[in-house]
């Protein structure tokens, strides 16, 4: 189990003996920071039991922050509502309860190791003049909180996070209220870090590993931030005048090298590679990549015509997930598999098939080094272990390729004015920077070439002839739709682009539609309620594998259970939603 989740574990039993969930002290970064390389210098404190630095927190609450939303934490539920991932878990068919490991844990962990000891640093450091960290604090605080409204709805906030009075049972603030309230934190943030008056005697350095304590690219980042904000409000309120404003000035995230993320690992003396690279090593593989996400990037989904990708396979296959199959061999563990396309095997979403839930460890196809720190997929079908790769895949927040894909649907809905012309300059844009994104991702943290079991030929992908053609064939396809169309377009190769940072895909899905999903109860999908999967994909059944019976016996979840372990203890807790019809407040 990733060190992480262990930690967590202690933390429940702290948080259990205290009886306060939203304000823990401040020796409670111990237990968390065990995971990071740091080493901690423990000073006494009139305040506090045990003071721990704010140099000594920043990295513990980035870190965490990218482990509470990266895959093994929540994105192990949106990934798979966003159809990239599938699982033999409750989350398919949109059953992940409030009593759900990751729903549980992450809500745990946002509370506790992120929010609570972040609280700290904006205390300490403002009354120290330090606000430089006080800034980043604000904008963490502020990024956090409008993450966790846009997976939950209502929470505590308001009451939450009581440093000198502690309240056991903060009431639930609505979503509309927080975020005004995040907006206004990354205002302040922004004023503590160009703030010239200030002291800094203390000035965040290597501890801030997001940015290393660059004051314009966290500036760049809360804009960017504010940005996101308003878009996923446009449909309930006008929001013209805040978000021209913010693109006319200019002070948004503006290349590769200033996306928002948080890195992890390589392995070293503790384990803090990306969560979902324990998979590589897991006794028991539960992630699959989605066959609907698969189909899409090999450009042979039928079922999301006009989008420009059937047809047009997507050069970034190699680089999102890793097969352990050859094309000609049959499983190695000698079971059938469910979903088989040559080198590709995977489970289906609402599968009820007899092929489900057979052992396939070292069968199934796992995520590769571009989300997880994994394997670039060159044909070595090798078992995988955790010797085959670092790990170091950052988490990925708010990157340039998805400030480029908002200002490309903020023009084509007419909030930014420039017309169709101008919207498939940014979509074009937006689409070249996701392919260097992924090549800046590889060389810069993953380092695939110091893995035990190293990869020296990863190919460049950006500006390779595969890209071009893919992109003309999606323009194509633009110039050729309507403006609802072409929406789908802007949104579906966004979804493609984000492909390990799901908490935004999961919100971009439900406020504009897109990308197209599927749906076991759609009668062209899925006719008869079975699936087929590409006939002669298996070498076991050369005739054409058997179709595969789907169902699905809930709506598309709106938003995720509260975690049922907060609702028993928090006297003002409310009474557990439908997450069918629970719709976060950015929702008409």
């Amino acid at each position: 189990m990733n060190c992480i989740y262990s930690q967590l574990n202690l933390q429940k039993k702290i948080i259990t003996m205290l009886k306060f969930k939203y304000i823990l002290p401040a020796a409670l970064a111990i237990a968390s920071v065990s995971c990071n390389k740091s080493t901690f210098n423990i000073n006494t404190s009139p305040n506090d039991p045990l003071a721990v630095p704010v140099s000594k927190l920043l990295p513990v609450i980035e870190s965490n922050l990218g482990a509470a939303l990266a895959i093994g934490g929540i994105g192990n539920v949106t990934e798979v509502y966003v159809h990239r991932m599938t699982t033999r878990e409750e989350q398919d068919q949109y059953g992940a309860t409030g009593n759900n490991f990751y729903i549980r844990n992450t809500w745990n962990t946002l509370y506790t190791s992120v929010l609570s000891n972040n609280e700290v640093i904006i205390r300490d450091a403002t009354s120290a003049g330090n606000l430089r960290y006080s800034g980043i604090a604000k904008i963490i605080k502020a990024y956090a909180f409008s993450q966790m409204v846009d997976i939950w709805g209502d929470l505590p906030f308001s009451e939450a996070l009581q440093l000198r009075t502690p309240i056991q049972s903060p009431k639930f603030d609505k979503g509309s209220d927080i975020y005004p309230a995040c907006i206004a934190l990354l205002d302040a943030g922004i004023a503590d870090l160009n703030n010239a008056g200030a002291l800094n005697l203390l000035k965040p350095g290597t501890d801030d590993v997001i940015y290393g304590g660059d004051v314009t690219k966290w500036t760049k980042a809360a804009n960017t931030i504010k940005l996101k904000l308003y878009i996923q409000q446009r449909l309930i309120k006008t929001v013209t005048t805040e978000v021209n404003a913010l693109v006319t000035a200019g002070n948004l995230i503006g290349a590769t090298t200033e996306s928002f993320l948080a890195p992890f690992g390589p392995n070293g003396a503790t384990d803090d590679r990306y969560p979902g690279f324990s998979e590589y090593f897991a006794t028991q593989r539960g992630n699959d990549v989605s066959p609907w996400f698969y189909e899409t990037m090999k450009g042979i989904n039928a079922f999301m015509p006009g989008t420009g990708n059937f047809g047009n396979p997507d050069p970034r296959v190699p680089f999102y997930w890793y097969n352990m199959l050859t094309a000609a061999q049959a499983p190695k563990e000698g079971n059938q598999t469910e979903y088989r396309d040559k080198q590709f095997a995977s489970i289906y979403f609402g599968s009820t098939g007899p092929d489900r839930d057979r052992s396939q460890q070292n069968t199934l196809s796992v995520f590769g080094i571009y989300p997880v720190g994994g394997r670039y997929d060159d044909g070595g079908a090798l078992s995988v272990s955790a010797n085959s790769g670092t790990g170091a895949a950052p988490q990925r927040f708010i990157t340039y390729a998805d400030r480029l894909f908002m200002e490309a649907e903020l023009i084509n809905v007419g909030i930014v004015t420039g017309g169709t012309a101008a919207a498939r300059a940014k979509l074009l844009a937006a689409m070249t920077e996701a392919f260097k994104q992924v090549d800046y991702v590889i060389t810069t943290y993953i380092k695939p070439q110091t893995a035990t079991q190293a990869q020296t030929t990863v190919p460049v992908i950006a500006g390779s002839a595969a890209s071009t053609t893919y992109m003309n064939n999606v323009l194509t396809a633009f110039d050729a739709g309507s403006a609802a169309k072409q929406l789908e377009i802007i949104m579906t190769q966004k979804w493609i682009s984000s492909f390990g940072a799901s908490v935004d895909a999961y919100t971009d899905k439900r406020r504009t539609g897109f990308p197209v999903v599927f749906d076991p109860s759609n009668t062209t999908m899925a006719p008869g309620g079975r699936v087929q999967p590409p006939l002669a994909g298996d070498p076991q059944q050369p005739a054409g594998q058997k179709s595969v019976p789907v169902i699905i016996t809930r709506p598309y979840s709106v938003s995720l259970s509260w975690p049922a372990s907060e609702l028993n203890t928090n006297k003002n807790a409310p009474t557990q939603k439908q997450p069918g019809t629970y719709k976060p407040f950015w929702l008409p």
